[in-house]
């Protein structure tokens, strides 16, 4: 799926199955939220922390779609075209760092 097949998707469930976009705050706590979720299982799972016997049937997965899926809402609700955005991202990134990690001695 193309991001911009996504954002239609996305757009399509929210508008049918969801009955309208929560406002933009609201969506923004909500990311904030699923992120949290994304955190709390790489604390678990690649970091220190213990999962608690709740905690061990989680989703890795399932709660990075969450974190995609309330930010493509966010995008649709702004007006971003997703594709556009990160192709521009990617060009900074490349402009700004061609050299610079690979001169990083701790990367090497």
């Amino acid at each position: 799926m193309k991001i911009k097949e996504a954002q239609e998707i996305v757009d399509q469930w929210i508008n049918t199955t969801g009955i309208r976009y929560f406002n933009e705050l609201t969506n923004t706590a909500i990311l904030m939220e699923e992120v949290g979720e994304v955190a709390r299982i790489m604390a678990r799972k690649y970091g220190e922390q213990s999962f608690k016997k709740s905690d061990e049937q989680v989703d890795l997965a399932d709660e990075m779609a969450d974190v995609l899926f309330v930010l493509i809402c966010l995008a649709n609700q702004t007006g971003i075209d997703l594709t556009e955005a990160l192709q521009k991202n990617l060009d900074k990134k490349t402009k700004r760092d061609s050299d610079r990690h690979k001169n990083n001695e701790k990367l090497k």
